[in-house]
């Protein structure tokens, strides 16, 4: 057996829980216990984060008692929402989340940056992410071992539904997760793209894995934004930085899930 998989027994219950380092943080930092917004968003570019800040829109949400990360609140077409910037990555997107759902939020939403393997159009574009290869040792605490860790099926259909007018472009389809963007080989491209998968990103199978674990809400989206590099004038979002285009995403998924 390979060490990753070692003592990976998913449905024995953790000694270390986030409650408990909550409760730890907010005695050290002098919180309230305060809940977070129904819905959440992880930003692991910063990109939303730092274009809601310069506009004044984002507001600091002073009782998170996190270590690790900052949580503001913004208005998303007329609902208060969280969001947290700059989570990159399987562990780190998996460990704010928990903190996230300890803290009440209720609906999850991941939206990064990625990289396009099947080359079903030009960047940027958005991805509903419906299941995501696991290539990264996150998900492998969380459920036990298999290709792929599914999104629900209920949430990715009713985002697709929110998103119908295709505007802006937005394909459902499977992601590769991994540890180590700067380890993408051309076998292992091709291997993704033989297995249909529409693009690389850091952080959705982890998610849908903690997802599934623990019962709650989340919903990964990719922001297919470059060819990893190989073509000039690549990594490009569109206007201010693709956050007119992802917020208006955001706002219709958040909006057609809440009210489900």
């Amino acid at each position: 057996m390979l060490p990753i998989l070692d003592n990976k027994n998913t449905s024995a219950p953790s000694v270390f829980h986030p409650v408990a380092l909550l409760r730890e943080a907010r005695r050290q930092k002098g919180l309230a216990k305060v809940d977070v917004p129904f819905v959440c968003i992880l930003d692991p570019d910063g990109d939303l984060v730092r274009r809601l800040r310069q506009t004044g829109a984002a507001t600091p949400f002073a009782n998170w008692p996190c270590y690790h990360t900052e949580l503001d609140t913004f208005d998303l077409d007329g609902q208060q929402v969280g969001i947290v910037g700059r989570v990159v990555g399987a562990s780190f997107a998996v460990l704010v989340a928990e903190e996230l759902f300890a803290s009440g939020c209720q609906l999850l939403l991941s939206l990064t940056s990625a990289g396009q393997i099947a080359p079903v159009g030009s960047p940027p574009y958005f991805v509903v992410i419906d299941r995501a290869l696991r290539d990264e040792g996150t998900s492998y605490h969380y459920v036990p071992p298999a290709e792929f860790a599914e999104a629900d099926p209920v949430l990715v259909r009713k985002a697709a539904a929110a998103l119908a007018d295709n505007d802006p472009a937005v394909i459902v389809g499977a992601s590769w997760t991994t540890d180590a963007p700067f380890r993408e080989t051309i076998e292992a491209i091709e291997a993704a793209r033989a297995k249909g998968i529409l693009a690389v990103e850091m952080e959705a199978a982890a998610l849908y894995a903690f997802a599934r674990a623990t019962s709650v809400q989340v919903l990964c989206l990719a922001h297919v934004t470059n060819t990893m590099g190989q073509a000039g004038e690549d990594f490009e979002k569109g206007e201010a930085d693709g956050t007119r285009d992802a917020l208006s995403v955001l706002a219709r998924i958040a909006s057609a899930l809440q009210k489900s």
